[in-house]
C-alpha cells in the first residue's frame, strides 16, 4: 500500500514551460516579467493597493516591521499559536512579542483579550489567519483605529479566503503570504507583501531592493539611483516567479479540490465527532480549505494516534509549540492574557494529510485508520 504524505508538491500546469520561457528571455534575476505579472495579479485579484513578490513570507513579515517603523521596545500583539516568523520578523527590530490567547473555535487570536493587551508602548497587531479561516477583523481593525495602531495580516495560509466579502490580507494596512510547499498555491519557496495603505508603497519598493531608490530609476523618475534607506534583498528570482504564476493561473482550481478534500474528511468523520471523540476542524466557504485538523481527548491520545497511523504509512503532523512557552518565546516576548486555550488546544491538534493530488481514496484510508484507532 503506498504511503500516505501529509504534503506532497505539484505541478498541475505550465510551471516547466514558464521557468524554460523565463530562460529564453534571458532574465532570471528579480523583477523580471513573471514577477510583473504575479504583482499584476494579485492586485487585481486581491483589490491591494501594490503587491510586491519576495524570497519567503518571513521576508515580508520582516518588510513590514521595517515599513511600521519598530523599534527597540515597542510592543507587538499576536497570537502565541503561530509559525515563528510572525514573532521573530518584529523582535528582529527590538520588539517585544506580546501574546494573547486564542479562540477555541477558529483558533484564531481571541479579539475580545487584544484590548486588555495594548499599553502606551503598543504598536502593531498582528492577527493570524489559523488555516486560512479568517479572524473577526472588523473587531481588529476598530482596536486599531481607536488605539491608533497598524495591524499586519499573517495571511501565509489564507490566500483567497474572504471575510464579508474581503480577501484576507487586503484589510489591515499590511498583508503578508507564503507560497512555501506546504501552501495551497506553491513555489517553493516564496512570499508576498501586500500594501494597503498608500503612505507605504513606496519605501516599500525601496526596502525590497536593499535600500535603493531602483524601482524609480528604471522608471524614469531619478537619473540614477543609489542607497536612500535600509533595506535588503527581499526580491525572489525569475524562475520562482514563473512557476508561481503557472499555479495562480490555475488558484481557483487549486482552492476548489482542497476545500473538496476537507468536506470529505468532515463527512466522514462527522459521526466520531457527533459520538465525542474527536473534534473536526473549523472551515465554511469563505476559507481556502488550506488545512484539515481534528482536536484529540488529550495529548497522550494523539502521540498514539501519530504512532497508529504512521505504521500504517499515513503521516499526519501536529503543529506549534505555543511561541510563548518556547526558550526564545520566554526570552523576548511576555504573555498578554492567561494562554489557557492555546496551552490546552496545541498539545490536541493533530492535522491530517492534505495535498492537491490527494485522492477519495487516500481520505478514505485515513479516516478508516482513525475510526479504527478510536475503536
Amino acid at each position: 500500500m503506498k504511503p500516505i504524505p501529509f504534503n506532497k508538491p505539484f505541478i498541475i500546469g505550465r510551471e516547466l514551460a514558464l521557468i524554460a520561457d523565463a530562460v529564453a528571455q534571458g532574465h532570471l534575476s528579480g523583477d523580471g516579467p513573471y514577477t510583473r505579472l504575479c504583482h499584476n495579479w494579485f492586485e487585481d485579484k486581491l483589490g491591494c493597493r501594490k503587491a510586491l513578490l519576495t524570497h519567503s513570507c518571513t521576508g515580508a513579515l520582516e518588510m513590514a516591521a521595517i515599513l511600521c517603523d519598530i523599534q527597540p521596545g515597542d510592543e507587538i500583539i499576536l497570537p502565541s499559536y503561530t509559525f515563528v516568523s510572525t514573532a521573530n520578523a518584529f523582535v528582529l527590530r527590538g520588539a517585544v512579542p506580546v501574546f494573547v490567547d486564542i479562540r477555541p473555535d477558529t483558533l484564531n487570536i481571541d479579539e475580545k483579550l487584544i484590548e486588555a493587551a495594548v499599553t502606551p508602548r503598543t504598536k502593531v497587531i498582528v492577527p493570524v489567519h489559523y488555516a486560512g479561516v479568517p479572524c473577526e477583523m472588523d473587531a481588529i481593525m476598530d482596536i486599531a483605529r481607536r488605539c491608533k495602531l497598524l495591524v499586519v495580516e499573517d495571511a501565509a495560509q489564507a490566500l483567497l479566503s474572504t471575510y464579508k466579502g474581503k480577501v484576507l490580507g487586503s484589510i489591515g494596512h499590511f498583508g503578508c503570504l507564503s507560497f512555501h510547499e506546504t501552501k495551497n498555491i506553491i513555489s517553493g519557496e516564496g512570499g508576498a507583501l501586500l500594501i494597503n495603505d498608500a503612505r507605504f508603497a513606496g519605501r516599500a519598493e525601496v526596502i525590497r531592493e536593499k535600500g535603493t531608490n531602483r524601482s524609480q530609476f528604471f522608471r524614469g523618475e531619478v537619473d540614477k539611483y543609489t542607497w536612500v534607506d535600509i533595506g535588503s534583498s527581499y526580491l525572489p528570482s525569475e524562475l520562482v516567479s514563473a512557476f508561481l504564476y503557472a499555479q495562480l493561473e490555475r488558484a481557483d482550481e487549486i482552492i476548489a479540490k482542497r476545500r473538496s478534500i476537507c468536506t470529505s474528511y468532515a463527512t466522514q468523520l462527522a459521526p466520531l465527532q457527533q459520538a465525542g471523540q474527536l473534534r473536526i476542524a473549523e472551515f465554511d466557504e469563505d476559507s481556502n480549505g488550506h488545512l484539515f485538523y481534528v482536536l484529540l481527548d488529550s495529548l497522550d491520545t494523539r502521540s498514539r494516534l501519530i504512532a497508529y497511523l504512521k505504521a500504517r504509512d499515513i503521516h499526519p503532523v501536529f503543529h506549534y509549540v505555543p511561541l510563548h512557552s518556547s526558550p526564545a518565546g520566554r526570552r523576548y516576548g511576555r504573555e498578554g492574557s492567561s494562554m489557557r486555550v492555546t496551552d490546552e488546544l496545541s498539545e490536541r491538534l493533530l492535522r491530517l494529510p492534505l495535498f492537491y493530488e490527494m485522492s477519495e481514496g487516500d481520505i478514505a484510508r485515513v479516516c478508516a485508520a482513525i475510526k479504527d484507532f478510536l475503536a
